[in-house]
């Protein structure tokens, strides 16, 4: 999978879990770009980034994510692992 497919499909992600039809994300989006990306809302990022990919995340991983570059990288290596 290319880390264009994986925009393609976590774009509508974002956009839904924000609510927010106008959010625009790359390598470089972080927590402190979209208003409204706490802690409460990263989990349930997560757990959607999870259902669409068919991947799973652990713990660990889910927190040391910085930025949409990251979530990026973690996708392509769990999809690919599977």
């Amino acid at each position: 999978m290319t880390r264009e497919e994986v925009y393609e499909r976590l774009l509508p992600v974002f956009r839904d879990v924000f609510d927010d039809k106008t959010i625009k994300i790359d390598d470089k989006t972080s927590s402190s770009d979209i208003v409204g990306w706490d802690s409460l809302v990263h989990i349930q990022l997560i757990d959607s980034v999870q259902d669409e990919f068919a991947v799973e995340f652990g713990v660990e991983e889910a927190y040391t994510m910085r930025h949409v570059g990251d979530l990026v990288t973690m996708i392509i290596k769990a999809v690919d692992e599977k």
